[in-house]
């Protein structure tokens, strides 16, 4: 694995027996114990993620919220201090260039600060488009290899992790709000946002500080989990993977994703045009949920079918651990795509019955 990235995780990782593997041009771990065990640890309990790989992005600057307003569909003016907004970077032809989360941390001498949140394939390719669209006037620090990234989940991820910050109630902190602080007597970015649908935090910490955090959570009974049990986690509760269910030639209507698309707000944005169609005339295409019987898992890029006219594609699936059994994720023509609709999906030169579901597959009580 030579010519790969680590973050700051990675020696503790190999000495808790991780298995690496490479991913978006980092050596990650892919399970610790095993996946099954991970993901039923998060759903039961609490599980830590090493997601330092991830991009971080932090702008200051007078106009920051109106200059990235061109940039998503999403209307970012709603945003106050404190809130954060699960988004996308659109290109011209509406494509998803990245799905992110933009953090509003509130006014600075120069302005406004903002946090940017963005996968680890795509951070370069991030960062050009948006160097390339703000202003020069716009402060731009990468924090993406400065600063580790650690992903507490689960039912008791924020009661445990409140072990470790004395000083702040975390329990006072909504969904998809954040709030510096201190972890373990480090200074930190701890926002309540996640990929497992479950409730818990993403801590931001100096890397230097990493090891102990990270530790810190394991003797607290956390369980170590692998990029394995964080895919298996998010398509249970149909959360977008990058480069497999939205990409650059698909758009967030076609991606089930019309919710963070809002075309009366004030600013124009990049791909306005193409969406404003898609709504008004409803895309060709469109993402569902299917279900399919026994063990029959159907993988990406397996084919969907209609008898024997192909309709679309699978973009993610498995075997629920939860559910017990298979679940996807697919793009199918959109006369098919209405929850009920029976399809077929091809599986090594057999064909098995499949059906449209609502999503997510799985969610959280309450």
């Amino acid at each position: 694995m030579t010519n790969l990235l680590r973050t700051p995780l990675y020696h503790v990782c190999l000495q808790q027996q991780a298995r690496m593997t490479p991913f978006s041009g980092w050596e990650m771990p892919v399970q610790f114990g095993g996946i099954r065990q991970e993901h039923q640890a998060v759903r039961a309990a609490a599980g830590a993620f090493d997601i330092s790989h991830m991009g971080k992005f932090v702008l200051r600057g007078p106009d920051v919220i109106t200059q990235l307003q061109r940039l998503v569909p999403s209307d970012l003016s709603k945003l106050t201090s404190g809130k954060a907004q699960y988004t996308v970077l659109l290109n011209e032809s509406g494509g998803i260039i990245d799905d992110l989360i933009v953090y509003h941390q509130g006014s600075v001498e120069t302005g406004e600060q903002i946090t940017l949140i963005v996968n680890a394939g795509t951070t370069d390719k991030d960062k050009r488009w948006l160097q390339q669209h703000l202003s020069e006037a716009i402060d731009f620090q990468d924090l993406s290899q400065t600063q580790a990234l650690i992903a507490v989940q689960g039912p008791i991820a924020t009661q445990t992790l409140q072990k470790l910050c004395p000083d702040d109630d975390l329990q006072a902190i909504p969904r998809y709000g954040h709030h510096t602080g201190a972890v373990s007597g480090h200074s930190v970015f701890l926002a309540r946002t996640g990929y497992t649908g479950e409730d818990g935090f993403e801590v931001m910490v100096a890397a230097a500080a990493a090891a102990e955090v990270w530790q810190n959570l394991m003797d607290l009974g956390v369980v170590p989990c692998g990029l394995g049990a964080r895919d298996t986690l998010r398509l249970e509760a149909s959360m977008a993977l990058y480069g497999q269910d939205i990409n650059d030639d698909i758009s967030p209507i076609e991606a089930g994703l019309s919710w963070l698309v809002h075309l009366d707000k004030a600013e124009d944005f990049v791909g306005r045009e193409v969406l404003a169609q898609q709504k008004a005339e409803g895309p060709a295409r469109r993402l569902v949920g299917l279900t399919l019987e026994g063990r029959n898992i159907a993988r990406h890029d397996y084919p969907i079918l209609q008898g024997d006219r192909p309709i679309g594609i699978v973009t993610s699936g498995t075997l629920s651990p939860t559910l017990g059994y298979p679940v996807a994720l697919g793009y199918v023509d959109a006369e098919f795509a209405k929850v009920g609709q029976t399809v077929e999906v091809a599986i090594r030169n057999k064909v098995f019955p499949a059906t449209v579901v609502k999503r997510p597959f799985y969610k959280a009580a309450k």
